[in-house]
């Protein structure tokens, strides 16, 4: 089997937030769009938290997505820098070392989820939901035009 035609990080400075939502919610339009052999996701933080955090557990629960399993990971440079596309998610001051010019680096600036009450966790899942339909409808066509 090739590689995937493109590979997507979404990372944060915890991978406890927004960068879960990001990734739960990109694997399902993978699926969704039939994309699974043609899109890698990687998702991290550059300094992960222990567990993803409650709240966001609680409203993507709501939501039908269970991330009770998943744990914040560290995320590298150089998985980094493999990514055709890399979304921050607004907590990020990232500089990558290397020629980036075939990195598509985007700072969604989305509040964090963390400290937050219901309410607002649920307006940036609903934020980051669209993001993600917005960056797929992209990547869908990319991936099709190549084909």
């Amino acid at each position: 089997m090739s590689s995937p035609a493109v590979r997507v990080a979404f990372m944060c400075v915890q991978n406890a937030g927004r960068s879960q939502m990001a990734t739960a919610f990109a694997e399902q339009e993978r699926r969704d769009r039939g994309l699974e052999d043609e899109v890698e996701i990687l998702t991290g933080g550059t300094y992960p938290a222990d567990h993803v955090h409650d709240i966001v557990l609680e409203v993507m629960e709501e939501d039908g997505f269970d991330l009770s399993d998943r744990t914040p990971r560290e995320i590298t440079t150089s998985e980094l820098e493999s990514c055709d596309y890399v979304a921050t998610m607004g907590c990020s001051t990232l500089e990558l070392e290397a020629d980036v010019t075939t990195v598509d680096v985007r700072d969604w600036a989305l509040d964090d989820p963390d400290g937050k009450d219901i309410d607002e966790v649920r307006e940036i899942r609903e934020e980051v939901r669209q993001r993600i339909r917005d960056l797929f409808d992209e990547i869908e066509v990319e991936v099709t035009e190549d084909v």
